[in-house]
């Protein structure tokens, strides 16, 4: 009999306020734009929600506010099965709020966010305690850095003395320390975040991201202690990068690119759930790619996260072959 992997997410809940423009304003400048809608996302929740659609068994830390946002952050995730019953609510203070514009033409969207943290940097170490005592009974922990890091710290550790792995996604990009660093089993930066974290270049060739820029930025994470470095590259996919070689899984195309907003989240979430049945890394890459392309192919975050019937569908369209299908039965 299969068991459905458990995976516990630690991270933010954020309410995306999105505007659709055909340009965006210079400084001093208004333009019209072409639609508004509001949907619920953050990088844990969006992560969370990705997991459980896929079939996993997920819990949600996080914290928000007592306000008008807090119920509409908590009932898609409720609803998809994600147990939030862990979830604080700080009174006397906002939800997180994402102010996304979104740049619009007629074959692709590019989004530039402003991310105001709210209740997610208020959650306290007193209030992720319980986690410490729970921890081992989950296959996977989901981190990233839209709550406070000493949290993620502690998260990490318990988890590290459990023996349960951890997947890092180091966003928004800042810089990380070594002690968190070194418990980090899977880190999965995009480019920008990789220079970043470790003051690096990563330039381009004729054949995309430069080899040897990546296996440098790799060597870094390796000296403080990450054990798996996976770099996304956008529409040049995603590449594992090892002492001696880089394995290159190649990005999922669509016809239509609607909204790239939580293509990560989706990626990640898909990735941790992947590994979490025993995908091999190369499989769980390629599984997380197909996720994420369906992500982009629709508008908002979390009502752009797809089912597993749906990322299955996809695989099957594009006769992927990688690994057999049924390996994923334990997510039904």
């Amino acid at each position: 009999m299969h068991t459905k992997p458990r995976i516990l997410v630690v991270g933010s809940f954020v309410m995306d306020v999105i505007a659709t423009t055909e340009r965006v304003p210079q400084s001093a400048q208004t333009v019209y734009g072409k639609s508004f809608h509001m949907a619920p996302g953050g990088k844990g929740a969006n992560q969370a929600l990705q997991c459980a659609r896929l079939g996993a068994d997920v819990t949600m830390m996080g914290c928000v506010g007592d306000d008008l946002f807090r119920e509409m952050l908590l009932e898609t995730p409720r609803q998809a099965g994600v147990d939030v019953s862990h979830v604080v609510v700080h009174p006397g203070i906002s939800s997180g709020v994402g102010h996304v514009t979104l740049e619009v033409t007629e074959h692709t969207a590019q989004n530039r966010i402003v991310v105001i943290p709210g209740a997610n940097q208020t959650l306290t170490l007193e209030e992720v305690e319980w986690i410490r005592e729970e921890i081992s009974s989950y296959n996977m922990v989901l981190l990233q850095l839209e709550v406070p890091l000493e949290v993620n710290r502690a998260v990490a550790r318990w988890a590290k003395e459990a023996g349960v792995p951890v997947m890092l996604n180091p966003a928004p990009a800042t810089d990380l320390d070594d002690e968190l660093l070194s418990l980090v089993s899977y880190l999965t930066p995009n480019e920008q975040e990789a220079s970043m974290e470790t003051g690096l270049p990563l330039g381009n060739d004729e054949n995309g991201p430069r080899r040897e820029d990546l296996q440098k930025i790799a060597a870094a994470l390796w000296e403080k202690g990450v054990e798996n470095v996976i770099i996304t590259l956008g529409g040049s996919g995603s590449a594992v990068v090892g002492a001696d070689s880089i394995q290159y899984i190649p990005c999922v195309s669509m016809p239509h690119i609607a909204d790239p907003t939580a293509a990560g989240d989706s990626f990640v979430g898909a990735l941790s759930v992947g590994l979490s049945v025993g995908l091999s890394l190369e499989q769980a890459l390629s599984f997380a790619s197909h996720t994420a392309a369906i992500t982009v192919s629709r508008m908002g975050a979390m009502p752009s996260l797809p089912t597993l019937e749906e990322v299955i569908a996809l695989m099957k369209e594009r006769s992927y072959d990688g690994f057999d299908l049924s390996l994923l039965d334990a997510l039904h």
